[in-house]
């Protein structure tokens, strides 16, 4: 398609090489995120070189996504000062402006598309200039409804006389254009609907982005309803109220009915201004507000259009929804052929426009997440009066006093925060993988505390190693190599009582791994090469056992030999008892590559656990709280 003389120059697909950003990060607990935001900003004051758009690139495609989630809405300028200080304000637990976080949670997207009063100039102008998606499909449906009402709605949407596109016959094409061309857009960033629903005008763009109608009759839908309304007299007026349907049906006459109830205590009657008014005194008790409108929608005004509407209706071809519709009319969930009769949007102009029914049921269909599309967060904020608690989002892609692409990265990073799964890769074209910090690991002990203090090792000539067995260490002479000891019984370790076969208390094979890996540290050896077990250690229900760990020589490689020696603490001169051999070594300093981005591993099934510990029992194994904890 031609691009239009008065449209925005084209510019790429992402928000761009100085605009935000979006920096990803997750984690399994809310510390480990902050630690993840701490080495992050370590990184890029460290290496003023990184590209932010490498960064974010890197961020979204090799990290996994865990549950605790934020995302730094970075400056695409190198070297900013903001993009560090928000990270900062996320490592130390503070908020900033650029920051969104969240914790996903699971359930259905639910997209709700705007009525007329939302309306703005210059609404979608910056996403055009931005965004190619939007951009084909807005010129798109402009260029449909324009053959219907035979003027030039782009240059009312994007002029500057607000009160002509207040007018009913542009209002309501140009908001069904900006939000047909708004879901296109977030479709193409990988987020699908899994509901829909629409205030009154919205109905009809959720009915054809569910595949009801095309958009060559979507549009001749949306310019006759507009043009038919815009032609009526004007008069009549629109009032909200304060109160329940319950409380404001006794008031209803024959000149004025509900329009709206957008929720459990928002009502909008419409009819005659005078019949309004009376209802107005009559709940003078009530909070009450005139909407500014030309004319009294969803009222007894609108009968005179009614036929004239039918007749177009009848003349369009109608399709079973692809995706679950909620209906204004019902406030539920579109029985199957509802949408495809031309009388269901005859009644669409005329009855009560139901949304605060129609957002309880979307909840109740599973949606937790409702994201609303068009100029501003309208249904957002009356959407919360509806929904059952906090455990739901609302989150409007756009806002009347924010920069479009900053409202719309904005609205994605809390899709994401949220659990929504959105493609960043669209939306960041020419980013290439780069070495960031791993994952922020919350390392912890599980050694349990030892009930007795254990002798000071200095007053024996050994250096203290802070392990709760080996309790110290001391450097043989002329290069031998290092010698641990340690004391073990149930009385300073009780735990190990936690491990028996056939009511014998012996020390897991794990334990004795890990006193090998430890003597190792005190020569630098970080890694176990084997471990081979010669005898089980026990443990006697009275008394203690010595252990002692020898590390030996390195070779010309690097190894050195370790044993593990053990025999009772009352044996007088019984032989040492040799539990373990084995083999030391230096870790590699090259990283193993691990693809993370995919958990659990492709292959991989779960094991079945039920019933495991009682079988072990029946054997004659004993674990105890502390290993099945």
């Amino acid at each position: 398609m031609e691009q239009p003389a008065d449209a925005p120059a084209p510019a790429p697909a992402g928000p761009g090489p100085d605009g935000p950003l979006p920096w990803l990060l997750s984690a399994r607990s809310a510390e480990a995120l902050r630690d993840q935001a701490a080495r992050l900003r370590d990184t890029v004051t460290e290496r003023p070189d990184l590209r932010p758009v490498d960064v974010a690139h890197s961020l979204a495609t090799g990290r996994s996504a865990f549950d605790h989630r934020a995302v730094v809405l970075a400056d695409g300028t190198d070297g900013s000062d903001g993009t560090v200080r928000a990270l900062a304000a996320l490592a130390d637990g503070g908020s900033d402006p650029a920051v969104v976080t969240g914790r996903a949670r699971t359930g259905r997207t639910a997209v709700v598309f705007s009525g007329q009063g939302s309306q703005r100039l210059g609404m979608g102008r910056e996403l055009y200039g931005r965004f190619p998606v939007f951009a084909e499909a807005f010129d798109a449906v402009v260029a449909a409804l324009d053959a219907e009402l035979g003027g030039d709605l782009r240059a009312t949407v994007w002029g500057t006389d607000a009160a002509a596109l207040d007018e009913t016959g542009a209002a309501q094409p140009a908001l069904f254009a900006v939000e047909v061309a708004l879901h296109r857009l977030v479709e193409s960033w990988g987020v699908r609907a899994d509901l829909v629903a629409g205030h009154s005008i919205g109905e009809i763009a959720a009915a054809h982005v569910a595949g009801v109608f095309s958009l060559g009759d979507a549009a001749r839908l949306v310019a006759a309803r507009a043009s038919l309304m815009q032609a009526l007299p004007t008069g009549g007026a629109m009032l909200a109220v304060q109160a329940s349907e319950d409380e404001v049906r006794p008031h209803l006459t024959d000149r004025v009915a509900i329009a709206a109830v957008n929720g459990p205590s928002a009502v909008v009657v419409s009819g005659d201004e005078d019949a309004v008014t009376a209802v107005a005194e009559q709940l003078a008790d009530r909070r009450t507000r005139r909407l500014a409108v030309s004319h009294a929608f969803h009222s007894p005004l609108m009968d005179p259009m009614l036929e004239e509407f039918r007749a177009v209706a009848e003349r369009l071809d109608y399709a079973e929804p692809v995706v679950p519709v909620v209906s204004n009319l019902t406030g539920a969930l579109a029985e199957p052929g509802q949408l495809c009769e031309p009388g269901y949007w005859v009644r669409h102009v005329r009855e009560a426009v139901r949304f605060g029914d129609g957002v309880r049921a979307l909840a109740e269909a599973g949606a937790t997440t409702f994201l609303e599309l068009g100029p501003d967060g309208v249904l957002s904020a009356m959407a919360r009066e509806s929904l059952p608690d906090d455990t739901t989002a609302t989150v409007p892609v756009l806002r009347r006093d924010r920069g479009e692409v900053d409202a719309a990265l904005t609205a994605l990073a809390r899709l994401h925060v949220g659990g929504t799964r959105v493609g960043w890769t669209e939306l960041l074209p020419g980013g290439r993988r780069v070495d960031l910090p791993t994952y922020a690991f919350q390392h912890a002990t599980y050694w349990p505390t030892a009930t007795r203090p254990a002798a000071d090792a200095g007053a024996l000539g050994l250096t203290a190693t802070g392990h709760p067995v080996l309790h110290g260490a001391v450097e043989l002479a002329e290069g031998e190599g290092v010698l641990c000891t340690g004391r073990l019984s149930l009385a300073t370790h009780p735990w190990l009582a936690d491990h028996t076969v056939r009511g014998t208390v012996l020390v897991p094979g794990t334990a004795l791994l890990e006193l090998a890996l430890r003597a190792g540290d005190e020569v630098g050896a970080d890694r176990v090469e084997d471990l081979t077990l010669a005898a089980p250690l026990v443990v006697p229900t009275r008394g203690a056992v010595r252990t002692q760990v020898r590390v030996g020589v390195a070779d010309d490689d690097g190894r050195r030999a370790v044993t593990v020696h053990a025999r009772p603490d009352d044996a007088g001169d019984a032989p040492w008892t040799l539990h373990a051999t084995g083999t030391l070594t230096t870790a590699d300093p090259q990283p193993v590559g691990f693809d993370a981005t995919t958990w659990p591993p492709a292959g991989a099934w779960e094991l079945p656990l039920q019933g495991c510990y009682e079988r072990f029992a029946e054997a004659g194994f004993g674990y105890g709280p502390v290993f099945r904890g």
